[in-house]
């Protein structure tokens, strides 16, 4: 399985904060599936930190060693994705999770979220 994890699920993660479902878990330490964390979300991060909205523990450089510390893959945003949020039916108004969104289809991956507005798309995901 390929996975894309949501910004709040990756950021749940290494917080530890016993938020996230069971099978989000499961999915996550799945050794056999592939995990990836979208440069967009800490895009997003950096820009909640910023504006004082969101605290992390060394900001966006240390996120992108704890991606590379917990076996995630970056993964890059492409002409094919933006492309695709134009077509995205408008049901979810944050351009972030949009974005996200319009990858997952795109490369035909499952979303690990708990953001019910997520679930509107017909999208394969897991929480």
């Amino acid at each position: 399985m390929i996975y894309l994890l949501d910004t709040h699920t990756v950021l749940w993660f290494f917080d530890d904060s016993g938020r996230l479902s069971k099978k989000a878990i499961d999915a996550i330490l799945d050794a056999e599936s592939k995990k990836y964390v979208s440069i967009v979300s800490a895009w997003e991060m950096a820009i909640k930190i910023n504006l004082g909205k969101l605290k992390f523990d060394g900001g966006v450089t240390n996120f992108f060693s704890k991606i590379a510390e917990n076996g995630f893959e970056l993964f890059s945003v492409t002409e094919e994705h933006i492309k695709q949020v134009e077509s995205l039916p408008f049901l979810h108004r944050d351009p972030f999770d949009r974005l996200l969104i319009a990858s997952a289809i795109s490369e035909k991956m499952t979303m690990i979220t708990g953001d019910t507005n997520i679930h509107q798309y017909k999208i394969f995901w897991v929480w």
